[in-house]
């Protein structure tokens, strides 16, 4: 039975005064006639069924559709102007099969829609695997929180200079789509740096937070924005003196994690920071903002990065201004963050505080970028 006998003699009648059973009826039998038979159909073949279904979907009820969507959004040759019909269906059930995974979908295709229909249709469109710059650009114009969140998610999707910009811009008072960036390979080291530096307390409590829910994602965190911001501008100790010493016991091959432990130990603070600066290969002027920190994160972070253990980490948080009034909860708390950091992540967050800060423009292995 060839193709023409089969769907072409009742369609328009059927179109015309078809109930909707019907209707259903016969939009299976061509689409699992089609699916049947797709991948020895020829070009003329694909037209004609292109066709008959783009005209069965006008008429069609939304399940139906919808079902059809499903159907047709993996096939590599299913017939284009029906995909395109589904994509631009008012329904996001209905458009959503196809705008994720249909490979027959252009970038002029996906532009238009991004254009012209609503968040869902976007949200949808967020989804979809090789996503090219131009999309994903128009994506973040019109896109609200929820589309820039999954955009941010889809790790294929390509994202130009200018969409990396806007979404670290968002995600400084957005942690969700902070978490989401900060795990993508592509983000440029100087707006990952950039978010590291400026996002709200609030942000930096999410970075910290989805370490701990999920222990194998090697998330990029950064300590509380206090040591960036309310500390930033005051002037550290005079560390002269015990720098020397540090420095002379360095030389001497005797500065090692547990004469820092001693040194934290003893309520030598000086000495504490400028040996905890030289074993971790970080400027003086950072570690002393680390250390007075609100929380113990950041000690968190040099300890891991260092492969030190707890016991190395407990001694040195004990050591911070104001830790007289740390509670057995508070140490209970950072001993849970520590074990669930890794040291991937401590060491990708140390690498930005290896670089001084009037040294901005230098690379984290230290070359000027």
């Amino acid at each position: 039975m060839s193709v023409h006998a089969l769907l072409l003699p009742e369609l328009d009648d059927l179109i015309r005064r078809g109930s909707p059973q019907r209707q259903a009826k016969t939009l299976e039998r061509v689409t699992t006639f089609f699916l049947d038979g797709a991948s020895s159909f020829n070009k003329d073949h694909l037209q004609l069924f292109d066709l008959v279904l783009t005209r069965l979907i006008d008429c069609m009820e939304r399940k139906a559709r919808t079902e059809l969507s499903f159907r047709l959004a993996p096939l590599g040759n299913a017939p284009v102007e029906a995909v395109r019909r589904l994509a631009r269906d008012d329904s996001i059930a209905v458009a959503a099969p196809v705008l994720k995974y249909a490979a027959r979908l252009s970038e002029t295709d996906l532009i238009d829609i991004i254009q012209t229909k609503g968040q869902g249709h976007l949200l949808a469109i967020s989804a979809r695997p090789g996503l090219a710059e131009p999309v994903t650009d128009r994506l973040l114009r019109r896109g609200n929180q929820e589309v820039l969140r999954g955009l941010a998610a889809n790790r294929a999707a390509r994202l130009s200079d200018e969409g990396f910009c806007f979404l670290v811009e968002r995600a400084k008072t957005d942690g969700i789509l902070a978490e989401k960036i900060v795990v993508r390979r592509d983000i440029p080291p100087r707006l990952f740096h950039e978010l590291l530096l400026t996002a709200t307390d609030r942000v930096q409590r999410r970075l910290l937070a989805s370490v701990a829910l999920d222990r194998q994602a090697e998330i990029r965190h950064t300590p509380a924005r206090e040591f960036n911001e309310t500390s930033v501008h005051a002037a550290p100790a005079d560390y002269s003196r015990a720098q020397r010493r540090i420095t002379a016991l360095r030389h001497a091959g005797k500065l090692d994690e547990a004469l820092l432990v001693g040194m934290a130990e003893s309520v030598d603070y000086e000495h504490t920071i400028a040996a905890l600066a030289s074993l971790c290969v970080v400027p003086i002027e950072v570690v002393d903002r680390l250390m007075r920190a609100e929380r113990p994160e950041p000690v968190l972070i040099l300890c891991r990065s260092a492969g030190w253990g707890w016991a190395t980490a407990e001694a040195i948080i004990k050591r911070r201004p104001g830790s007289a009034a740390i509670s057995i909860q508070d140490i209970a708390t950072a001993r849970a963050d520590f074990d669930l950091l890794s040291p991937t992540t401590a060491q990708r967050v140390i690498r930005f505080w290896q670089v001084r800060p009037d040294d901005k423009r230098r690379t984290p292995d230290g070359r000027r970028g």
